[in-house]
C-alpha cells in the first residue's frame, strides 16, 4: 500500500511538473510496477493502468518508449490503448517490438498499421507468430519485395485462396518468393501449378535471352518440367485422389453428365472441376489442369467445344480464380462469341496436335503411351 500511495505521489509530481526527464523516469517505476502484478489484474485496473501510460508517454524521447514497448509487448493483459498507440509509433524501434510480439493487437489494428505506416511496420508485422488471412493479403497488396518473401516463409502466416493468387502474382520474377510458396504445405494445389508454370517462364526467358538459338529446345525442356512436376503435385494430393475416385464411381454408374462439370466450377472447386472436364470430355488430366490455370481463355474454349459444353458451364469455366482472368462482362460476352465461331473440327485439330507431341515425349521417356481417349489413362 505504501508503494502505491509513493507511485501516485510521484505520478501526480510528474503530470504536474511537465518535466520529460520527470515523466520519464515516473514511467519507468510504473511499467515496472504493472509487469511485477501482470496477469493478476482486474480489466478495471489494467485500464487504469492505460490512462497513466498513454498521459506519461506525451513528450518523452524514443528511447524511453521503445523500452516500455519492449517491456509491455509480451504481457498477455498490456492495456491496448497504450499498445496500439506504440504500434502506430513512426518510430519502428518503437512499434517493432509490439507488431512482432503484442497479441493485444487486433487484425483491425494490424491492418490499420499496414496501410498507413512504413514497410519496416509491414516486417515487423509479417514476423508474427500468427497472422490472419486478411492480414496477408494487406501485406502482399502493400509490402515490397522483403515483407512479401517474409510473410511467404512464415509458417504461422494463413492465405486466402485470393491472397495465395496475389502471391503467385508477385512471385513472377522473384525466385526467392517462388521457393517459399512452393515449400508451404497450404498452398492450394491449382495455385501451385500457376507458381510452376510462371517460374517456368521465367526460366525461360533467362535461359532464351542467355541461348537465343535453342530457344524451341529450351521451351520444351522447361514445358517437360513443369509437366513433372504438376504431375508430381497431383499423384501426392490426398484431396485429388479422393475427387478422382468419386468422379470415377459416378462416370461408371453412367450418372454423369454436363451438371458435374457445371457445379464446381461455379464452386470454384479447381479439383473436381479438372476431374469432372478430364472424364466428361475425355481429355487429359494435365491439358485441363493447364486450361484452367491459363491466363488466356482459349484452350478453355477448345476443351469445351470439343465437350460441347453449354454457355452457362463455359462461362462458370471462364471465370474461376485459378485462371486469375479477371474478365468484364464484355471480356466473357467475347469469349462466348468467339466460342460460338470456333469450329468443331478445329478444336480437335488442336487436341490431336497436343496428343502427338504427348505421345513422342512419352516415348523418349520410355514410358507407355496414353491415348487421348482412354478415360482410364485420363484420370489416372
Amino acid at each position: 500500500m505504501n508503494q502505491t500511495a509513493n507511485l501516485l505521489d510521484e505520478l501526480h509530481i510528474a503530470l504536474a511538473s511537465g518535466d520529460a526527464r520527470q515523466r520519464q523516469t515516473t514511467l519507468k517505476r510504473i511499467t515496472d510496477y504493472f509487469m511485477l502484478g501482470s496477469t493478476r489484474y482486474t480489466d478495471e485496473q489494467v485500464a487504469l493502468f492505460d490512462d497513466v501510460f498513454v498521459q506519461l508517454s506525451t513528450d518523452i524521447e524514443v528511447k524511453a518508449l521503445a523500452q516500455l514497448a519492449r517491456t509491455l509487448a509480451p504481457a498477455a493483459d498490456a492495456p491496448k490503448r497504450t499498445i496500439r498507440s506504440l504500434a502506430l509509433h513512426d518510430e519502428i524501434a518503437v512499434a517493432g517490438p509490439v507488431l512482432t510480439t503484442s497479441e493485444r493487437l487486433s487484425a483491425d489494428d494490424l491492418i490499420e498499421t499496414v496501410r498507413s505506416k512504413s514497410q519496416s511496420h509491414m516486417l515487423a508485422i509479417s514476423k508474427r507468430a500468427s497472422l490472419s488471412e486478411d492480414v496477408t493479403e494487406a501485406l502482399v497488396d502493400h509490402g515490397d519485395r522483403r515483407v512479401v518473401r517474409s510473410v511467404a516463409q512464415n509458417d504461422g502466416a494463413r492465405f486466402s485462396d485470393t491472397g495465395f493468387g496475389k502471391l503467385v502474382a508477385r512471385a513472377k520474377d522473384d525466385e526467392t518468393l517462388t521457393h517459399s510458396i512452393g515449400r508451404r504445405k497450404d498452398v492450394p494445389r491449382h495455385h501451385f501449378l500457376r507458381l510452376v508454370a510462371n517460374a517456368s517462364a521465367s526460366v525461360r526467358a533467362r535461359l532464351e535471352a542467355a541461348i537465343p538459338e535453342a530457344s524451341a529446345i529450351i521451351a520444351e525442356a522447361v514445358a517437360g518440367i513443369a509437366g513433372d512436376l504438376s504431375r508430381d503435385s497431383r499423384e501426392a494430393s490426398a484431396e485429388h485422389a479422393k475427387v478422382k475416385k468419386h468422379a470415377k464411381l459416378c462416370y461408371s454408374m453412367r450418372d454423369f453428365t454436363e451438371a458435374n462439370v457445371h457445379a464446381p466450377a461455379r464452386a470454384q472447386d479447381f479439383e473436381r472441376t479438372v476431374v469432372a472436364l478430364a472424364l466428361y470430355g475425355h481429355f487429359p488430366v494435365d491439358l485441363v489442369e493447364r486450361a484452367l490455370i491459363d491466363e488466356g481463355a482459349d484452350m478453355v474454349l477448345i476443351l469445351a467445344r470439343v465437350a460441347d459444353l453449354s454457355h452457362a458451364t463455359v462461362k462458370a469455366l471462364l471465370t474461376m480464380q485459378s485462371g486469375g482472368r479477371g474478365l468484364s462482362e464484355q471480356d466473357l460476352e467475347d469469349a462466348l462469341f468467339s466460342y460460338d465461331r470456333l469450329k468443331l473440327r478445329t478444336a480437335k485439330r488442336v487436341l490431336d496436335f497436343y496428343a502427338k507431341r504427348k505421345k513422342v515425349a512419352d516415348k523418349v521417356k520410355s514410358e507407355k503411351p496414353a491415348k487421348a481417349g482412354d478415360k482410364d489413362a485420363i484420370a489416372a
